[in-house]
């Protein structure tokens, strides 16, 4: 063991050496090498980065989750767009039918979604995303209230003046969250609401959801404003913690068909949106992504690996009076192989973390512009070690093999 251990050490301590002494042919040879790495680990840290992000998103939004709307999210072409839109718009009326007919509902929401103008004495913000909300509204997608309150049972039932507002629009309206509480807010039409609590900042997720630049209302203030069918309704149904979202489809889906009173030979005009087969639908985009940046990073390392291989037949070239030598003076076959297997895995290696090197930069640079934080995972740093390990064992194992073989005799006189 012992003689095997100082057999490692100098191998490492001379490949050190030699890698040294030929500076510029070490950078060149593992620049391949750095590229593919970069490539590989660099896609992989940015999906699994986002696709992470996203989960969270499905997390809050509740993976068991239906939004019953007139729109299909995903789209499809076997649906034209007039399709949708000839199609009724959800009703008010239609939650307490659900809720009476179904068993493996939890709650269900009505929410309604436009855009309007909002100001606070000189300030004013247009295009603000309103909502209005009834009182289920956080049982089935719950809100994190930064400061303040969220809307009382009898406000809503009452249809009180009072408002939810987004962290965004509070700090632009009123400098910060704290100073917009109890604060008189003009909405377009005419109406004035008093501020009872500012939204926690979340950030845009994929569904479209906007709290941060987003008020709320109770649904029967909202309506004094605008129609129903002004504000593209949705209704959002929470299965309980037991139930499966395909259960939950296929029963909403027959409830909403007797609702409707559509017969057998009519199809839905409604669409069920379940946020889980979203997620799915997106990380089925991400694999692809996967695939092409494996593919192109395998492309890059297997060139890499050429420019290493030709270094190392290079090296044993230089090297052949050398290896006669050892060879001649007892050094075994398997030494010689393993001290070039050596230079080239530890080119590898440098390889390797120069191209972890730059994905680091990378992360940085887009953690930025995507409002997630992109990291590279503690599997992702394995993944580089054995990628580099194979990389340089296949890239030095036929020069290793070449010097092992010759002859001492002959090398020593070549």
């Amino acid at each position: 063991m012992r003689k095997s251990l100082n057999i490692l050490a100098n191998s490492l301590r001379l490949t050190i050496q030699e890698l040294r002494v030929n500076k510029l042919r070490t950078a060149l040879s593992f620049i391949g090498v750095a590229f593919g790495i970069f490539c590989i680990i660099g896609v992989l840290a940015t999906v699994s980065s986002l696709q992470r992000n996203i989960q969270n998103e499905v997390n809050t939004l509740g993976s068991n989750t239906i939004y019953i709307d007139k729109w299909e999210y995903a789209g499809g072409p076997d649906k034209p767009m007039w399709k949708y839109r000839a199609r009724p718009i959800m009703k008010y009326d239609e939650v307490a039918l659900i809720k009476q007919r179904s068993q493996l509902l939890e709650d269900a929401a009505y929410l309604m979604r436009y855009n309007n103008t909002i100001a606070y004495g000189n300030n004013v913000l247009e295009n603000a995303v309103t909502y209005g909300i009834t009182e289920s509204q956080t049982n089935v997608q719950p809100l994190q209230i930064e400061t303040g309150r969220y809307i009382s049972a009898a406000e809503f039932s009452g249809g009180s003046a009072v408002v939810l507002i987004g962290n965004d629009n509070a700090e632009k309206l009123f400098g910060s969250p704290e100073k917009a509480i109890n604060k008189t807010l003009e909405i377009v039409g005419g109406k004035k609401a008093t501020i009872v609590g500012v939204i926690k900042k979340e950030g845009k997720n994929f569904i479209g959801w906007d709290y941060d630049n987003c008020i709320m209302l109770p649904y029967k203030f909202a309506r004094q404003m605008i129609k129903e069918d002004e504000s593209n309704p949705v209704i959002i149904a929470k299965g309980k913690t037991n139930v499966t979202t395909a259960a939950l489809k296929d029963e909403l889906e027959g409830i909403m068909r007797q609702v409707r009173r559509l017969n057998p030979t009519q199809e839905d005009n409604f669409s069920l949106n379940s946020v889980e087969a979203f997620s799915k639908a997106i990380d089925g985009l991400f694999g692809t992504v996967d695939v092409v940046g494996g593919m192109i990073g395998i492309i890059s390392l297997i060139v890499g690996m050429f420019g290493i291989a030709n270094i190392m037949f290079v090296t044993v070239k230089e090297r052949t009076a050398v290896i006669g030598l050892k060879k001649a003076i007892g050094a075994k076959s398997s030494s010689i192989l393993f001290e070039f297997l050596m230079e080239a895995t530890i080119l590898c290696l440098m390889g390797g973390a120069m191209g972890l090197f730059l994905v680091y930069i990378l992360t940085v640079i887009l953690s930025g512009p995507l409002d997630f934080p992109v990291y590279i995972s503690l599997p992702l740093l394995v993944a580089t070690i054995v990628i580099c390990l194979v990389v340089g064992i296949l890239a030095g194992i036929f020069p290793a093999s070449r010097a092992a073989k010759m002859d001492p005799v002959v090398a020593i006189r070549s």
